[in-house]
């Protein structure tokens, strides 16, 4: 996947604000329960928010390098334990320019 340019990264972090937390981690961290609901997910909304309520600032951040890196996503954005990330669906809704 392409890296986003600085403008599709505004656009999308404009269209995250409203939404909630699709998917959320907990203490067992990005097992694959968790990467294969993401997945579907990612397919199904392209753009979304997981909630992280596991380890400190460090862990966090690696634990959603882990689940970008088994989905295919890419982090968008990272505001407390709020991560949002992006994946572009077989059939994309959401059009980047």
């Amino acid at each position: 996947m392409q890296a986003l340019t600085s403008s599709q990264v505004r656009h999308l972090r404009g269209l995250a604000h409203k939404l909630k937390p699709v998917v959320s981690v907990g203490q067992a961290g990005a097992s694959e329960a968790v990467a294969l609901e993401l997945d579907a997910a990612l397919e199904h909304h392209e753009l979304l928010k997981v909630k992280i309520h596991t380890g400190e600032r460090d862990v966090m951040h690696q634990i959603a390098a882990a689940l970008a890196q088994r989905t295919g996503a890419q982090v968008v954005q990272t505001i407390g334990r709020v991560v949002v990330m992006y994946r572009a669906a077989q059939k994309p809704r959401l059009i980047l320019s």
